[in-house]
């Protein structure tokens, strides 16, 4: 009975060990991508990103805030 509990916590010290490993394993990686993508999120977006479309509105806009 003995030998059991004691290969017991052998194994859950052994598995808890490799998982808080691989934990801290991941979040190294997870910071090492944030710092070097600067902070800028890259996605996998198929949409292209417009920021500005030139229409009446706009120039009437950019001529009222000069």
């Amino acid at each position: 009975m003995k030998e059991q509990r004691r290969s017991f916590i052998k194994k859950a010290l052994g598995t808890s060990a490799v998982l808080a490993a691989t934990g801290v394993t991941a979040a190294i990686a997870s910071s090492n991508e944030k710092s070097a993508s600067n902070g800028v999120v890259v996605g996998k977006s198929p949409k292209k990103e417009i920021l500005y479309r030139q229409t009446p509105e706009w120039e009437a806009f950019y001529k009222s805030s000069n």
